[in-house]
């Protein structure tokens, strides 16, 4: 602490106004603590990443260039249109009013609540105080008697590559664009660059993804992709997989691929090759905490660094997805509030908002093996669904994946339409310990999507409906 300076008194302190950061602050109001929201862009900034430049724009976008492309493939149903265009100015309008209902409202919760929200970046002067500065404004000082870091995460850089949002964006720059690019290169293939990719590419821009490892989403089940993986392919985006990014220079990209240099045209390039915990800046040893070489924090169960510390969210072991900070920002804020609690999920969903969508939860075949599992698997089709032949998109699956001796379903893998809403009745089977005959005898309405849980589970019972053979032991 500066010396003459005065720190103001605290209860419950939360830091980072994200996902994780204003559910665990508006549970910990609940509880009846006095809580302080520390956000970096003030009231401006709740929401953080996820709802003011990341899923909730990310989203908006892609609807709209669902809706745009569906345009051009509605002859196929008999109807006569065309799409004229994307204005993308309007576009952008829209989106912003989306998120500004958004934030407006979340804003409205934590002033309910009774959260005060303190504009500045806060670092640690002690273990039970730190400054929260404006630049250019003199430092405030906190003293709290509990804290919650939530400071979530921010893109990673790519040497060589210098973000101006003009030429080289990152994600946050290419959900802004006010006008379409003729053509774009993404860098990295995973969940961002590919939901990003996808949507250009609807709207019109000529595409090309660059992913350094074998193929786009290259840490998930290859059986899960090959779906998006044909649809790119209908879309004309080229994947250069096994490659690198070298430079970009006066609308040229250098990318060193497996057959050599290879020069890409494109307007723009869109760097999206994952994320870092802002973790790096709080001055975290003035607190007696240290991160890993990846700059997360060790949190216990409960989510706590020290007796009166915890972190959550992107800043924490397991996927940086918005639903586990906050599913970890309420267990939190129970903890430090005199809550015996843990956060202990038996899946945790990820979704891929692609084409098709591509939802998992729980364990592959694979994965269970390696954990001394034996399992039955059991898949059926979108190409034998009703309710996809009537929408008109009839490529994907839905498997599950159950220990063959207890019965309980062990993970769930969906690639398709609405899977990201699809999920939420897998984690659930196996939260519950639900079983596949449980799953088979319960009744789902047709002609839905939803079936697609009955008739796997059928399969898995070895008594099929609508497609013929028997759950295979793996």
């Amino acid at each position: 602490m500066v010396i003459g300076q005065i720190a103001e008194q605290a209860d419950l302190v939360v830091v980072g106004g994200g996902p994780g950061g204003y559910i665990a602050a508006l549970r910990a109001a609940q509880l009846g603590r006095k809580v302080t929201l520390v956000e970096r862009e003030g009231e401006d900034g709740v929401g953080g990443v996820c709802l003011n430049v990341g899923c909730i724009p990310s989203k908006a976008i892609i609807e709209a260039a669902d809706q745009a492309h569906r345009i051009g493939e509605a002859a196929t149903l008999g109807i006569k249109a065309s799409c004229q265009g994307v204005d993308m100015a309007a576009l952008q309008r829209w989106k912003r009013d989306v998120v500004k209902g958004l934030t407006n409202g979340v804003r409205g919760l934590l002033k309910q609540a009774g959260v005060r929200v303190m504009k500045g970046e806060f670092r640690f002067t002690r273990p039970d105080e730190g400054a929260v500065a404006i630049t250019g404004m003199p430092a405030n000082f906190v003293k709290f008697n509990d804290m919650i870091l939530a400071t979530g995460s921010r893109p990673a850089a790519l040497t060589g590559f210098k973000v101006d949002q003009t030429t080289i964006l990152d994600s946050t720059g290419a959900l802004a664009l006010e006008t379409l690019p003729a053509a774009v290169a993404i860098v990295g293939g995973g969940y961002i660059g590919l939901e990003i990719g996808i949507a250009l590419a609807k709207l019109g821009s000529r595409v090309t993804i660059v992913e350094a490892l074998a193929g786009i989403l290259p840490t998930m089940d290859r059986r899960l992709v090959r779906p998006v993986e044909k649809r790119l392919a209908e879309l004309q985006v080229e994947v250069i997989a096994n490659a690198k990014a070298k430079s970009f220079d006066k609308g040229t990209l250098v990318v060193d691929a497996p057959g050599g240099e290879k020069l890409v045209a494109v307007e723009k390039v869109i760097v999206a090759i994952g994320r870092r915990p802002n973790s790096d800046d709080l001055s975290l040893e003035r607190a007696g905490v240290k991160a890993d070489n990846r700059g997360l924090l060790p949190v216990a169960p409960d989510r706590r660094l020290t007796p009166h510390l915890a972190a959550v969210g992107d800043i924490t072991t397991g996927p940086a997805l918005a639903h586990k900070a906050s599913a970890e920002g309420i267990v939190a804020a129970e903890a430090l509030s005199g809550k015996k609690v843990a956060f202990q999920p038996q899946a945790i969903p990820a979704v891929v908002f692609s084409d098709p969508e591509i939802a998992t939860a729980g364990m592959t075949a694979d994965e269970a093996k390696a954990a001394g599992i034996e399992t039955a698997v059991a898949t059926f089709p979108l190409a034998a669904s009703g309710r996809a032949k009537t929408l008109n998109q009839t490529e994907g699956f839905l498997q599950i994946v159950a220990d063959r001796d207890r019965k309980n379903i062990v993970g769930v893998h969906i690639a398709a339409p609405h899977a990201s809403d699809l999920i939420a009745e897998g984690v659930l089977a196996i939260e519950m310990g639900a079983t596949v005959e449980d799953l088979s005898l319960t009744i789902h309405p047709h002609p839905t999507l939803s079936e697609l849980y009955l008739e796997a589970a059928h399969v898995g019972a070895g008594q099929p409906i609508h497609i013929g053979g028997r759950a295979k032991g793996t």
